[in-house]
């Protein structure tokens, strides 16, 4: 290998040529995904009444930097084709080549700004991002789904408010804990209101669990309209109310950001739930930089030509592209694996990027010395 050093001109420049393309893809993608999510927000609200145009539109701009996460190594993907083929282009890439200048140094600048923005991505974009996603999901969930039953479970502890028939019950514990099927609660304060959210009973009770259909409460005081305390030693409230709904009632990990999940991951495995869908989420979100290299490599393994006949590069890019999905599913059929515990989690996570890195960097080192 040719280990001529490249000029700060040389590597600023192609990281100009690199940077300008990506930015121009990304561009061209935003807008995609916003018309789309948009169009898709109008089908599905087209019979509630209320939602218009500016409320959808909010919800996809809410939406918008989640997806664009998501769909962030395909960016870098397209625009490392994009920027090698204007080089190509150009003859450009050619005299560099002819030069001495080696594959890695014509890789270097892009692989730093990828590094700095994955680094970027992950501390910054993406916790702002998580944060309007959980909002854009609570305004979908008031706006399109009609639920008689929702709960959030964190670590202020168990918020459920069930609607049966005429009357609601809103239940809060400060301690929750869940063993085998019996969801085990502690310090608990249920209010029940009739279907206009107008008070009826307030109940505080010590200990209690979640059981057989309903909410059984221990050493109970019960407060009525007029405030007088009546004292029970058992009291059961019917509950359509599970340990599965429980656990689905989690906040989504995509709505959590590489801050918060550790100290949720924490909570969760303490209270008995499983916490396997945040941790596998928290894996990859640490592995999300090497991925952004991956997509680098794989479009330099194909379109890292001289040539610039039309036909050639599009079949490379083709074959870029398709390898690129390859990697995506790939990537999707390990995490199944990982949520279903037949992989450990941080080998689901981290396996897909590390095997094609190797192999991308293996194919460019076999390209380089021959």
């Amino acid at each position: 290998m040719n280990i001529h050093r490249l000029s700060p001109t040389l590597s600023l420049y192609v990281a100009r040529v690199f940077a300008l393309t990506f930015a121009g893809v990304l561009g061209v993608i935003v807008g995609l995904i916003l018309l789309f999510d948009l169009i898709e927000l109008l089908r599905r609200t087209v019979t509630i009444e209320g939602a218009g145009f500016g409320m959808l539109l909010g919800m996809a701009l809410l939406k918008l930097p989640h997806t664009v996460d998501v769909t962030l190594p395909f960016v870098v993907l397209i625009a490392a084709m994009f920027a090698l083929f204007k080089l190509a282009r150009t003859h450009e890439l050619v005299v560099m080549r002819a030069s001495g200048v080696s594959v890695w140094q014509v890789l270097g600048p892009p692989l730093v700004l990828v590094g700095g923005l994955g680094v970027f991505n992950l501390f910054v974009f993406d916790p702002v991002a998580s944060e309007l996603y959980d909002i854009y999901q609570r305004r979908e969930d008031a706006m399109l789904r009609n639920n008689t039953a929702t709960l959030n479970l964190g670590e202020e502890g168990l918020w459920l408010r069930e609607v049966r028939g005429e009357t609601a019950n809103i239940v809060h514990a400060a301690e929750v804990h869940q063993k085998d099927d019996v969801i085990a609660l502690g310090a608990i304060s249920l209010f029940t209101t009739d279907n206009r959210e107008n008070f009826q009973r307030r109940y505080e009770a010590a200990s209690g669990e979640i059981a057989e259909g309903a909410i059984h409460l221990t050493n109970v005081w019960e407060m009525g309209g007029q405030g007088k305390a009546i004292f029970h030693e058992q009291v059961s409230l019917p509950s359509a109310i599970t340990p599965a709904r429980v656990q689905s009632s989690f906040a989504s990990p995509e709505s959590m950001s590489i801050w918060t999940l550790p100290r949720f991951i924490e909570f969760s495995q303490a209270s008995g739930f499983s916490a396997i869908p945040h941790r596998l989420y928290w894996q990859s979100l640490l592995v999300s930089p090497l991925s952004l290299a991956c997509m680098l490599l794989l479009a330099s393994g194909f379109c890292l030509a001289a040539h610039t006949r039309m036909g050639t590069w599009t079949a490379r890019g083709l074959a870029a592209v398709g390898t690129g999905f390859m990697f995506y599913f790939f990537n999707r059929f390990t995490y199944a694996l990982g949520l279903s515990t037949t992989l450990p989690v941080v080998l689901a996570a981290w396996a897909p990027t590390i095997i094609t890195l190797l192999l991308g960097a293996a194919y460019l080192l076999h390209r380089e010395d021959g």
